[in-house]
């Protein structure tokens, strides 16, 4: 597994896939090696997967490509593994390099980067020009929602393998982490958001409706952002001077966060571009009412269990009407039962392994994919 953090999963929902995933296919026999930059444990095995640290540079534009192409050098250098996930569209120039060694590729293409607001327009056209290259040349295609699989189907008409994230259930939480925090929080007793600070997770959105809204109970936003320090800081000015508002940075500790989600009485979702997304199902499985951002990828992922909202206005009624909805504990048990029975990661890794399975034995999209062109000029 090529192109994440890597493990153990602390940051974003490729390197939860690769550990869940991972794991699960060691305990069905399958040796699997995981490439890593940046984790602070060095140990050379984690839950049973051969974990490779390797370095990478420190830029936003080259860091995972750098490390990609690092990861890469060492995979054909070695006994050639049976197959390769490579996740992220933008790591596709090193897929011929794998190919060339004869190992197998699954390409994840992931959403759709080239709509993030962080990337100028050298990176916007750069990762639209890796999203063609990468169909071009992979044996297999991941799409993590049928909103991307759409998208691919119709940009470019080849087939992609749907493989969702699970979610993870939880049925308890010791309510003594969030009141650890020193922050007055009781279970069911504030708003969460989870997002990194970039203007396509609205954020700021959020927040000015949070502090427009008549609402009482706190909102307490957990995240950051490694390359935007000009958006925090929008931010932290919207929210200054209200102290209903708890701005606590990134949380790392897994078991703080499962806490928080799994206390809060509604969770707020403004993520607009990606796919299925694991903060929106971790907020599920923990039985947590949700609001989100008015996309086909939240309705789909939710089954339009939820309240939607497109800006700063929609947001603050929603705020001021959600802390005597009489709906809220009906709808947190539906998406509780939706994330138990469509996001299972024992079907994810099930999907995983069938597609290795596929792509080592010869399948591949590669002889009918490689001359492809866009179809539609989005």
């Amino acid at each position: 597994m090529i192109g994440t953090r890597g493990i153990p999963a602390a940051y974003g929902g490729f390197e939860t896939a690769v550990e869940e995933v991972g794991k699960r296919l060691v305990e069905r026999g399958h040796r699997v090696t995981v490439y890593t930059r940046g984790s602070e444990r060095r140990e050379r095995e984690y839950l049973g997967m051969r974990v490779i640290h390797l370095p990478a540079l420190r830029q936003k534009q080259l860091e995972t490509l750098s490390h990609t192409a690092l990861s890469t050098l060492h995979a054909i250098t070695r006994k050639a593994p049976a197959a390769a996930f490579v996740f992220n569209a933008a790591n596709s120039p090193l897929v011929p390099l794998l190919r060339g060694r004869g190992i197998p590729v699954a390409l994840h293409m992931d959403g759709l980067e080239w709509k993030r607001s962080k990337w100028g327009a050298r990176g916007k056209a750069y990762y639209r020009w890796a999203e063609e290259f990468g169909v071009r040349w992979a044996d297999g295609l991941i799409a993590d929602a049928p909103g991307i699989a759409e998208y691919y189907r119709t940009e470019f008409g080849v087939p992609t393998e749907l493989i969702r994230y699970g979610a993870p259930i939880l049925d308890t939480a010791p309510v003594e982490s969030i009141r650890g925090l020193g922050l007055g929080l009781e279970s069911g007793g504030y708003h969460l958001v989870v997002a990194r600070f970039e203007p396509e997770n609205h954020v700021l959105e959020i927040v000015e409706g949070y502090r427009a809204s008549s609402a009482t109970i706190p909102l307490v936003v957990v995240g950051s952002a490694p390359y935007g320090a000009e958006y925090t800081q929008r931010i932290r000015a919207a929210a200054e001077g209200d102290p209903r508002i708890r701005l606590l940075g990134g949380v790392f500790d897994q078991d703080l966060l499962d806490a928080l989600y799994f206390h809060a009485r509604t969770y707020v979702h403004g993520h607009s571009v990606g796919g299925t997304n694991p903060s929106l199902l971790r907020a599920m499985g923990a039985g947590t009412a949700v609001v989100a951002w008015d996309v086909t990828f939240n309705r789909e992922t939710l089954d339009d269990l939820g309240w939607f909202f497109e800006d700063a206005d929609e947001a603050e009624r929603h705020f001021s009407a959600l802390e005597g909805d009489t709906e809220i504990p009906a709808l947190a048990a539906a998406v509780k039962e939706r994330a138990r029975a469509h996001f299972r990661w024992d079907d994810v890794t099930s999907a995983y392994e069938d597609l290795a399975l596929r792509i080592a034995g010869g399948a591949s999209v590669h002889p009918t994919a490689r001359r492809v062109r866009r179809t539609v000029n989005t």
